[in-house]
């Protein structure tokens, strides 16, 4: 009879990027990420070089950014209240989650082993990129893959692909925004108008030239997001940061919507639409670097809503996302309800074929 009654042990992996845990680990958490041939692409044989040269130019600049942060990234941390929080989100399950990071510890062959140490009956993938990327999501997946293969975990997979069209993320982030709009609002002078602007990191534009479906999936996240908001002639615009290599990127920049702000006098409201989590493109890029910058280009205010971070109509969504894998069973699922991904951007693993 117990062994009718034991709830299904499932195991929770989630991916992220990951970061320095100390001031040492700035350059090789770097040289990791640009070593990655889903970020710098590039032949293979000119890529440890390249990735050397752009890590030793950057490393300077990071660790002032990480310096800001007590001297680490605050991610890893964050990332597991998540996940504690997303573990008492499933009480129907005994669920357990487990971190596996990109560029810096704990790496996902560390994660594998202990996954397959706990000896679940069935792993969940659940990238915290909302959004998917071949640089993020396709990366993490790729690694895991690699990882498990290597330590011989075999178990039932499933593996979220994106949700950035799900109806319960969309409202937990137009919660996000709402709470954030109406402060901002409370302290504007009433003559000041208020734009939002959904800000995400940013990508090189051969990536999505290539088929990358990611910067499709970003508009799609934030017109949820302003039909849940329902605010009548809200101003709102999506841009893009954290540039990190020489190349072209995808814009409008950050940098030029805070310009065209200034010039059109309305104080804004920073969305960090893409990162589910503070870290230092958030708690420094945006509420150091670019406040700094708005207020030398006389923007007349400026507000940054929260990441998610273990914000509880957030954790439900994943909460929810989990379940929904659980029923499709093993093999990649998709988050959302909605449609997926048209043709043109066929790095998307579930776009339709031939569709405009």
């Amino acid at each position: 009879m117990s062994a009718v009654m034991r709830k299904p042990k499932i195991a929770v992996v989630l991916f992220n990027l990951g970061g320095p845990d100390r001031m040492e680990s700035v350059k090789p958490f770097l040289l990791n990420l640009f070593r990655d041939p889903a970020i710098l692409r590039v032949p293979f044989f000119v890529r440890p070089l390249l990735a050397r040269i752009i890590a030793r130019a950057r490393v300077k600049p990071a660790q002032e950014n990480y310096a800001l942060l007590g001297g680490k990234s605050p991610l890893l941390e964050l990332t597991r209240a998540q996940g504690v929080a997303l573990e008492a989100a499933l009480p129907e399950v005994e669920a357990r989650a487990f971190v596996a990071m990109r560029y810096w510890h704990p790496f996902s062959e560390k994660t594998a082993r202990e996954v397959r140490d706990w000896d679940p009956d069935e792993v969940v993938l659940l990238p915290l990129y909302p959004q998917y990327s071949t640089t993020t999501t396709g990366s993490s997946l790729t690694a895991w893959r690699e990882a498990a293969a290597k330590i011989g975990l075999m178990k039932k997979v499933t593996s979220i692909c994106c949700y950035h069209d799900d109806a319960a993320y969309l409202g937990a982030m137009a919660g996000l925004v709402s709470r954030a709009y109406g402060a901002a609002m409370a302290e504007l002078d009433g003559a000041v108008p208020l734009r939002v602007l959904f800000s995400a990191h940013g990508l090189p534009e051969v990536i999505i030239a290539q088929g990358d479906p990611y910067q499709y999936q970003i508009e799609r996240t934030v017109a949820g997001v302003i039909a849940v908001l329902g605010l009548p002639g809200l101003d709102t615009a999506v841009c893009y940061q954290s540039r990190a290599t020489p190349q072209k990127w995808i814009g409008p920049s950050t940098e030029e919507e805070l310009e065209r702000a200034a010039r059109d006098k309305v104080a804004v409201l920073v969305v960090p639409i893409a990162f589910v989590s503070e870290h230092s493109e958030t708690l420094v890029e945006l509420d150091v670097e670019y406040r700094e910058f708005a207020h030398e280009k006389g923007v007349p205010g400026y507000f940054r809503a929260p990441a998610a971070n273990s914000d509880g109509a957030f954790i439900e969504a994943l909460a929810g996302l989990v379940r929904r894998a659980l029923v499709e069973g093993p093999g990649l699922c998709r988050g959302g309800a909605g449609s997926v991904c048209p043709g043109k951007h066929k790095d998307c693993p579930q776009c339709v074929a031939g569709a405009a």
